[in-house]
């Protein structure tokens, strides 16, 4: 396992304190509002980063060479953000999961996949890995899952502290201080890092550009979403573009417009106006290289893998809102970049629904993924019909 700024594996010390702070996320949390305590839901069926760190070293060396895993940077609180590259295609592809620390499907599902097409010699998997570059990041806002919460690890004096400019200036709209039953950010404040990217990769902190909202860039002062960047970044410098990126997430429990069937998963490849409308003018710079109508072909393949499963737990598959303004998310910043951008949304906060919706969860998004990676490794994605994004049924919020 490489690392980008340190050599060799991380010491026990460290994953012993990481343990222990996942363990400390579950004790209760004074409302501030009624002084009752409530009793944050257990995380203990879902991955931690010390079980992150094992799994990916294991990968790494059953894979006996097909897998790299490096150290590509690190959270707030100092643990480690990895990255795993899968084949040496001409195709790249960027995943990511848990930038939200509760969110975690996305991080088993990731996993599971990494070693599948590290490990297995089927026709299928070889072909990944000779017609795609796959960059995997897994648990990419480490800090906030072992708080088993939304936000990172962070106060605002430490970003003033890294761009001395902002002295003075009033906290960006995403910077959470607040109590409420579950989460304590008053006395442990944090970023909503999927709100920290801005489609100007090279973008610094301006004073003029706080504290913003969330129709408006954001402004990489977390090194979560530094981490990713430079991670793009590099991929461009070395591939020329990032053909894909895609994005795993959770959502609230919803259900198929005019239904009541639950939603699964919802999927989504529209996260700004396009530049070439009047609401997406401020955009226009980037119109050459935003290429809505891939995204929207990568989410047919998603969805047309998904449907081919039959029906329930993986029939229900519905469009994420499409009336979004938000280039401060990693998709909005990647999708003006020139990437094909997916976003998985999974239902709810699966610590409810247990092991067996976890697993029944965890497949979905794996089959959604597979069908994007095999549609690009085989070409058949850009033969799909655009207009069969407009099919898939609505989510009803």
């Amino acid at each position: 396992m490489k690392r980008r700024a340190k050599i060799g594996m991380i010491g026990g010390a460290f994953l012993l304190s990481a343990s222990i702070i996942g363990n400390v996320a579950d004790t209760p949390v004074a409302s501030a509002a009624t002084s009752e305590v409530q009793e944050k839901p257990s995380i203990s069926g879902f991955i931690s980063h010390a079980e992150l760190s094992r799994t990916l070293n294991k990968i790494e060396q059953t894979s006996k060479g097909t897998v790299a895993v490096e150290v590509a940077g690190f959270s707030n609180q100092g643990r480690e953000i990895y990255k795993a590259t899968i084949g040496s295609g001409k195709k790249v592809v960027l995943i990511q999961s848990e930038i939200h620390g509760n969110e975690k499907v996305g991080t088993r599902a990731l996993l599971n996949m990494i070693e599948e097409i590290g490990n297995s010699n089927s026709p299928k998997m070889k072909q990944l890995r000779d017609e795609l570059t796959i960059v995997a990041m897994p648990m990419i806002n480490p800090d906030a899952t072992e708080l088993n919460r939304r936000g990172n690890d962070m106060t605002w004096a430490e970003v003033v502290d890294q761009f001395p400019q902002l002295e003075g200036v009033e906290p960006s709209w995403n910077y959470y201080t607040y109590t409420n039953k579950y989460w304590d950010y008053a006395s442990t404040p944090g970023f909503d890092v999927n709100r920290d990217f801005n489609p100007d990769l090279n973008y610094q902190p301006q004073p003029e550009d706080f504290p913003n909202s969330s129709s408006e860039p954001g402004w990489f002062i977390t090194p979560e979403a530094q981490t990713v960047r430079d991670v793009y970044k590099n991929l461009q410098a070395e591939h020329g573009k990032v053909d894909v990126f895609v994005d795993l997430h959770h959502q609230g429990e919803y259900v198929i417009e005019g239904t009541d069937d639950p939603v699964t998963l919802s999927l989504s490849g529209v996260f700004i106006p396009h530049p070439d409308t009047p609401e997406g003018e401020k955009y226009s710079k980037y119109a050459d290289d935003y290429n809505v109508d891939f995204s929207k072909q990568l989410n047919v393949a998603a969805y047309n893998a998904l449907q081919q499963m039959g029906n329930s737990p993986f029939g229900n598959i519905s469009l994420y809102p499409q009336a979004l303004d938000l280039p401060g998310t990693a998709l909005g910043s990647f999708a003006l970049n020139g990437s094909g951008s997916v976003l998985f949304e999974v239902t709810g906060q699966t610590q409810n629904f247990g092991q067996k919706k976890l697993g029944q969860l965890t497949k979905a998004v794996e089959t959604g993924v597979y069908g994007i990676l095999e549609g690009v490794a085989t070409e058949e994605v850009y033969e799909l019909e655009v207009e069969d994004y407009d099919d898939i049924p609505l989510t009803e919020r």
